[in-house]
Parts: structure tokens; sequence; C-alpha cells
């Protein structure tokens, strides 16, 4: 239970704060800037890496729980429950930035703002690479260490500087679902989780041939 707590808290300060820095860039005229909406997003990634990382691993993304089952370093039978309260943290946070700012039309949700296939590209090679990094600095299934939480808080903030205008640089199926379902905004509701977990999976064989054999699987520094 206390794994399960620490995934639904670290997701919720990931998404309230995450997406919140677009809500509020939004109502107070674009203070926050795109550059602190990246920022933010890594930073809190960071933060609850080094918060939780002992406790539950610090996964707060159901696509990196199913990356890091698949690489045969997290049971199967685990994966509902991480996820449940991944998505559960995710909604709460969207309901309340809801009660917050009820005149946000979409509460940060990714939206494509040029076609589908092009954000759905980007989404697989966002989420492929920031796989990558972790299955690289992570212990086993848990993000721990001061090398983990900087290298994923970085590569996270970093894509989602560059991508982010064009795809939202979700990387995590929780985090778009949550404010996309509570706005309304369902229009490309399956592209974000499909992309996001494809490009998980991908990232296991691309470990598995740059490492010594057994690494990916067993959690080598």
């Amino acid at each position: 239970m206390k794994r399960l707590l620490a995934e639904f808290l670290g997701t919720f300060a990931l998404v309230f704060a995450g997406t919140g820095a677009i809500v509020i860039n939004q109502a107070s005229g674009g203070v926050i800037g795109h550059a602190g909406i990246a920022l933010t997003f890594g930073l809190i990634v960071l933060a609850m890496i080094y918060t939780f990382g002992d406790v539950s691993g610090a996964h707060f993304n159901p696509a990196v729980t199913i990356g890091f089952a698949a690489a045969k370093r997290f049971a199967w039978n685990e994966v509902p429950g991480y996820v449940a309260v991944q998505l559960a943290g995710a909604f709460t946070a969207s309901g309340l930035l809801k009660f917050l700012f009820p005149a946000s039309a979409t509460l940060g949700a990714t939206l494509p703002s040029g076609s589908p296939s092009q954000s759905f590209v980007l989404e697989i090679v966002l989420t492929a690479l920031l796989m990558l990094v972790i299955l690289s600095v992570s212990t086993g299934a848990k993000e721990k260490g001061v090398t983990a939480g900087i290298a994923i808080g970085a590569v996270i903030a970093l894509e989602a500087m560059f991508a982010g205008p064009i795809c939202g640089a979700s990387m995590n199926p929780a985090r778009s679902l949550a404010p996309a379902i509570v706005s309304g905004q369902f229009q490309h509701l399956w592209l974000y989780p499909v992309a996001t977990i494809l490009g998980a999976l991908i990232a296991v064989p691309l470990c598995i041939g740059v490492r010594e054999p057994g690494c990916c699987g067993g959690g080598c520094r």
C-alpha cells in the first residue's frame, strides 16, 4: 500500500504541477512561458524521484511501468495496481485544477497542433528516448539516486522544450488522459496512450542492443 500511495502522490504532483503550469500560463497571459512549462515538468519529476524513488521506484507513468515489465524488471501482476493508482492520481489532479480554474477549456491536455500522424510519431520517439534513459540510469525497476533524478528530469524538460509546441510532449498516458477526459477533449484520446506505450516498448530492445547481456533486464549501472 505504501508503494501504491507513493505512485498516486507522485503522479498527482506531476499532473497538478505540469498541467497546472499550462493552465496558469493561459490564465495569466503567458507569464510562465513555454520554457517555464517545460522546466516545471522536468523539475517536478526530478523532485518526486528523490521523494519516492526508494519507496515505489517513482514510475508515475503507465508507459514506464509497462516498459519496466517488458524489460523483466517489474512483475506483470503488479502492473494493473500501479497503472490504476497512477491514473487515479492524474484524474485527482485534473479534477482539482478544474475546480480551481473552471474557465480552462483544456486543463493542459495534450493536443496535436499539426497532423495526428505527426504527433503520433513524435510521441513514439520521445517516449522511446525517455524510456531508454530510464532503463540506463535506474536500478532494477527503481528510479533512484542522484544520476536518475537529474537525467530523467532533464530529458523530460528537454523533450517538452522542443516538441511540446507540436505534440504536447506527453510521454505519459496518465498525463494525457486525465486532463483530456475531465475537460471533454476526446478527439485525439487514443493517440497518446497508444504512442507512449509503443515508444516505451521500443526502448527495451534498443537498450538490449547497446548494453551488455542482462543489463536491461537486471539493472546494470
